[in-house]
């Protein structure tokens, strides 16, 4: 018989699937690593697990504890599938630029769901940041996740995702191009390939509205650059630890409509229902065709599911509001 024991056996080994006709202009092989394959439909499933059973090795999380943590969602989802399979309370704390059916899922699956105004500074006791931090300090035998600086984070995609796109690729990967929030996934990737092959470049993608890409070329963190925007899941007001700044070759800015229109051209063009996020990862390999050659193997990691988004990016009316339509 063929099971496994609970769902958090099935996160990882997901496919790497060929991208045709949305990169019929590019003249490399682009490969897209397909996270919403994991069982929480995002690559966060990855990180969240290993945080968890990091935290319970060393006694920051102990029997019949209570997770907290800021999310835009995958990762509220991923801590929901180890808390149900491990016995722990979760509260997800979020921002109210993100999808109502990223509540709703993490609200299914029995976590408690705090919503915080996104347009107001990190250090403000409204932020997200500020509140689950809070919250974790006076929960008694709380565990304050924070994936932005937990090492555990990036631990997880140097063990998992970067070996997996090595052995997928049969090592002739040349480019990886992934979107950066917390900065884990670029980051463990790109120390496990780099360590496999120096000249693999790296590309982050960033949005408008976010401070990393400038910090990356200048080493000046400029509060001018930040600003509302609407792409989920990718860009940051902060530095989070677990941006390897030194792992990274360089950062592509993608506008929130191209985020928005590409992810809508992934479903339509390629069968592949993806999130907010990976359309701008594909638009940002699309900008950066002039970087890669007939031999190369360019591959781009989709982060979550469309399924978050169905009332935005994949819904006309939204669309239209927004003026991307």
């Amino acid at each position: 018989m063929h099971y496994v024991d609970n769902i958090l056996k099935t996160i990882g080994n997901t496919p790497l699937i060929k991208l045709n006709k949305i990169t019929a202009e590019i003249d490399a092989l682009v490969l897209a690593k397909v996270e919403y394959f994991n069982p929480g439909n995002s690559v966060k499933d990855r990180m969240a697990l290993k945080m968890v059973e990091d935290a319970e090795a060393d006694g920051r999380l102990k029997p019949g504890g209570t997770i907290v943590e800021g999310t835009s969602g995958n990762t509220g989802m991923g801590l929901a599938l180890a808390a149900i399979v491990k016995g722990y309370k979760l509260i997800c704390v979020s921002t109210d630029k993100q999808s109502k059916e990223k509540f709703d899922i993490l609200r299914a699956v029995g976590a408690e769901v705090i919503v915080c105004p996104t347009n107001v500074a990190p250090d403000d006791p409204r932020s997200y940041y500020s509140t689950s931090k809070r919250i974790a300090e006076e929960t008694p035998n709380a565990w304050y996740v924070n994936q932005y600086d937990n090492p555990s984070n990036a631990v997880a995609h140097y063990e998992q995702t970067g070996p997996e796109i090595w052995k997928q690729t049969d090592g002739k990967i040349t480019h990886f191009v992934v979107g950066v929030g917390t900065g884990g996934t670029i980051s463990g990737v790109a120390k496990y390939l780099k360590e496999k092959n120096p000249d693999i470049k790296i590309w982050g993608i960033d949005t408008y509205g976010s401070v990393f890409k400038k910090y990356h070329e200048t080493g000046i963190f400029d509060e001018k650059e930040i600003y509302p925007y609407i792409t989920e899941g990718i860009g940051e007001d902060i530095l989070p630890e677990n941006v390897d700044f030194k792992l990274i070759d360089a950062f592509e800015k993608v506008t929130d409509k191209d985020a928005a229109v590409y992810t809508r051209k992934l479903a339509r063009e390629e069968g592949i229902f993806a999130g907010n996020s990976c359309g701008a990862a594909v638009k940002g390999v699309l900008q950066l065709k002039k970087h890669f050659g007939p031999d190369d193997v360019v591959v781009v990691l989709l982060h979550d599911s469309g399924s978050r988004y169905v009332g935005k990016m994949y819904n006309d009316d939204w669309m239209k509001e927004k003026g991307f339509l």
